[in-house]
């Protein structure tokens, strides 16, 4: 299933909040639609990689160990 309609959600989210006096929710959607794109990126390269039987593993960011440890 193609996981990009999360982008659509924050941008509709993100419109709003501009248009309603929520200055500070619109950035930080700004933020988590950089972060979705990010994530989604990444979640396509480990499927494709995936499809090969290629190992993917799994990066922790806030305690920057690797899951092929």
């Amino acid at each position: 299933m193609d996981r990009k309609w999360i982008l659509d959600v924050l941008t509709d989210l993100r419109t709003f909040a501009a248009g309603n006096g929520l200055p500070e929710l619109a950035h930080r959607l700004d933020d988590a639609a950089q972060i979705a794109q990010v994530e989604l990126a990444s979640v396509k390269t480990k499927d494709k990689l995936s499809a090969h039987g290629e190992k993917t593993g799994s990066f922790d960011r806030y305690t920057a160990t690797s899951g092929n440890a």
